[in-house]
């Protein structure tokens, strides 16, 4: 077992709470969470475990108002771009589901290279982004639920059309959060793909 440690830090913007894993030299990855969740959810699903095992540096964070860290003002872009400067993390990979999708796209447009990577899985505010997603160049691994009723299959369609390189993995029958639903076919997609990245 992998010990995974609860932090708080103080940014420019907020006081955030987040879980770190792993070892520090290894890849960076950042998980958001979506509505429902936060970031004691990866624990509870495996996937910092899984992460850290196969040498990656997971730090799971709680947004504003979720999880262990308070409310803010601060708009969500610049909260992220905060806790990635503060902790001087390298060209991280971004993982956004759901909310935290939305999250993770507009960031990826707002800040091309700073990001090494972005996997979203059953991303919200796909439409409202669409007209500025070929800007974004970087590997990218696009994950749904072949059943999702809160982000529609169709929105990967949108994703995997408009931008260069993207790749998509459906996972059939599972719904809007597809990563609890089918973890072990999660958890082998997403080492499969930070081991290109």
């Amino acid at each position: 077992m992998t010990d995974i440690i609860s932090k708080d830090i103080d940014t420019v913007s907020c006081r955030l709470h987040f879980l770190e894993v792993g070892n520090p030299e290894g890849r960076d990855v950042i998980l958001l969470h979506g509505m429902k969740f936060k970031a004691a959810s990866w624990q509870e699903f495996g996937t910092l475990e899984k992460l850290a095992t196969a040498g990656h540096h997971p730090l799971a964070l709680d947004m504003p108002g979720f999880g262990g860290s308070p409310a803010c003002e601060a708009d969500q872009d610049k909260v992220l771009a905060d806790f990635i400067n503060e902790l001087e993390l390298e060209r991280p990979v971004l993982i956004g589901p759901s909310m935290g999708g939305r999250i993770a796209l507009e960031f990826a447009l707002n800040h091309p290279g700073i990001l090494g990577g972005l996997i979203l899985v059953g991303t919200v505010g796909v439409e409202e982004n669409k007209d500025r997603l070929s800007q974004i160049n970087l590997p990218v691994f696009i994950v749904w639920g072949g059943d999702d009723q809160i982000s529609p299959l169709a929105n990967s369609d949108i994703l995997l059309n408009s931008i260069k390189g993207a790749k998509r993995l459906v996972l059939e029958g599972a719904p809007h959060p597809c990563y609890q639903d089918q973890p072990d076919n999660w958890h082998a997609a997403l080492l499969e793909f930070l081991a290109t990245v």
